[in-house]
């Protein structure tokens, strides 16, 4: 693949997992829980395109997915809303690579094609606002909304959103956003790795579809709400959430 995407690397354990964040993060969102991994697994953790050292790459969302496995090889992905979405295209597209998917406030995409055609318009009107009015006026407001009403970004975290430029993630939203996305409800069974979706137990939306998606994808599926939680379920608990992260993985163990 001619373009890679931007990684930070730590070697410390034996086994490899990826982390990748969703719309509007950095690598540097998964801070508080990186080191705690470490102790475990060799952490990598990537920009999408449009975001942080990947701010100037483009790539359509097979291609995306596509890079996070160049990126990361084989090993446990871990994503979050957008890269939960693009970690589960990997997962369909290239099972070698995921040894067990993570999905944390995510989906396999819009399955109505009218629905997902309105959510492409908004998606746009979107990418032109953020072109319009700036990162930080744009960061303002997209945290505002009642789904991150509990959140509150560790101070790096917040740093390295805001230095994220408007044409990365307007390009971002055009290229990756649900209403380009291919649905991928009807692939869900092929999924054979162990899968654990998680959603913050406020979210009722994404909790929905997490047991949509376990009931989908059969057995090696599994659903947990985090408590005390809303959407961005492993920010708001980083702590809640590894230990469950850990826990999965000793009772659902990975293919050598």
């Amino acid at each position: 693949m001619g373009v890679a995407l931007h990684r930070t690397c730590d070697w410390r354990g034996p086994d490899r997992i990826v982390l990748v964040h969703g719309f509007t993060q950095t690598l540097h969102s998964w801070e508080p829980m990186a080191s705690p991994l470490a102790e475990r697994f060799q952490v990598i953790r990537v920009d999408l395109p449009g975001h942080g050292g990947s701010d100037d790459v483009e790539m359509t969302f097979a291609e995306a997915a596509a890079a996070i496995g160049e990126a990361g090889g084989r090993a446990t992905y871990v994503g979050y809303s957008m890269g939960g979405r693009l970690c589960l295209r990997l997962a369909l597209d290239r099972p070698d690579l995921v040894q067990a998917l993570v999905l944390v406030g995510s989906s396999p995409g819009i399955g109505d094609e009218e629905i997902r055609t309105a959510r492409r318009g908004s998606d746009e009107a979107l990418a032109t606002e953020i072109e319009r009015i700036g990162t930080a006026a744009f960061l303002e407001g997209w945290m505002a909304q009642p789904m991150f009403a509990t959140l509150e970004p560790q101070p790096e975290d917040l740093a390295a959103r805001l230095r994220n430029t408007p044409a990365g993630l307007a390009a971002a939203l055009r290229r990756l956003g649900t209403g380009v996305q291919e649905p991928l409800w009807d692939r869900l069974g092929d999924l054979s790795m162990p899968v654990l979706a998680v959603a913050g137990q406020a979210d009722d939306r994404y909790a929905r579809i997490a047991e949509d998606m376990a009931e989908a994808i059969g057995a090696n599926a599994h659903v947990v709400a985090l408590a005390g939680a809303n959407h961005a379920a492993h920010l708001e608990r980083p702590v809640s959430f590894s230990r469950l992260l850990a826990a999965f993985l000793v009772l659902h163990p990975v293919a050598p």
